[in-house]
């Protein structure tokens, strides 16, 4: 029993530093990798189908907003998440040791929620910028010319369209995904040693599939207002809302609308999540050993 303690105590819990350039490398690697698979899910969501936004040419474009934006969003949410787990063990159940704290799910779950509301402040402007060029929105230009457009035309205010969507699917993805996968990467180690990097991308790569599966509406509807423009006069209309939209979407096409892209999306989280938690976990280890 005390060795388990022992071994429990020293397991490698990421600091500061190694968060940060752990989090931009898993980020960056996972985006650029199944980038046109997040393509096509964005076009299957849109308003104007997928063919007419494009179908499956030009699955690259809007690549640049997300090379510029991915690994400063993951960064920051992986040092909030890690940095947020150790000062919220201390207020939940504090009669616990510390590592049985930072295990709790409600940990995981209150971390991962501060981690992506600070994360979005960055990931916002980037998938505004990137769904409009995956969807053609300004024609086939680059991505310095998608956000001038965007700030011409709304201002810096229509860089955080969909900001309060985005928060109401992250919020319960990663309610669903952190808890999730901190167990499946405990049970699979034994809850006794350190899991391996293998395990680590098969608990990442099992609960982002569920996450992404069961938020698929919410991902529907956070595309779809980020999509929409803003008309003059305008610039608080119903489709910058979350319930008027989700109203709108299931009077187009009703609830089999809500899972429009259900596919795309739970294999580009699913593989995705191994390579985005595999290589934080492999990288933050390499980067405590050096």
């Amino acid at each position: 029993m005390e060795a388990e303690h022992v071994e429990e105590a020293q397991r490698v819990h990421p600091g500061f530093v190694t968060a940060l350039l752990a989090g931009a490398a898993s980020g960056l690697s996972v985006d650029l990798l199944f980038f046109p698979v997040d393509t096509i899910k964005t076009r299957l969501q849109s308003a104007e189908g997928f063919w007419r936004s494009g179908g499956f040419a030009g699955v690259y474009r809007g690549m640049g907003s997300v090379a510029v934006g991915s690994a400063p969003g993951a960064s920051i949410f992986f040092v909030t998440y890690e940095m947020s787990k150790s000062m919220l063990a201390r207020v939940i159940d504090p009669d616990n040791s510390m590592d049985a704290k930072i295990s709790s799910p409600a940990v995981h779950m209150a971390a991962g929620t501060i981690g992506e509301m600070a994360a979005c402040m960055v990931r916002v402007p980037t998938e505004v910028i990137k769904s409009r060029q995956q969807t053609s929105a300004y024609g086939r230009i680059s991505s310095f010319h998608a956000f001038r457009h965007v700030v011409a035309q709304e201002g810096g205010r229509g860089l955080y369209r969909g900001y309060g969507s985005t928060i109401f699917r992250e919020i319960p993805f990663t309610c669903i995904q952190f808890p999730l996968y901190e167990f499946l990467k405990q049970h699979m180690a034994g809850y006794k040693h350190e899991p391996t990097w293998w395990q680590a991308a098969s608990s990442g790569s099992i609960a982002g599939a569920v996450a992404a599966a069961v938020t698929t509406p919410l991902d529907v509807i956070k595309t779809r207002i980020m999509l929409s423009k803003v008309t003059p006069g305008t610039p608080h209309g119903p489709s910058a809302r979350i319930l008027p939209m989700l109203s709108h979407v299931i009077q187009e096409g009703g609830i089999r609308a809500l899972f429009a892209g259900v596919a795309p999306r739970t294999l580009w989280i699913g593989v995705g999540g191994a390579v985005f938690l595999g290589t934080f976990d492999v990288t933050a280890k390499l980067l405590e050993r050096c």
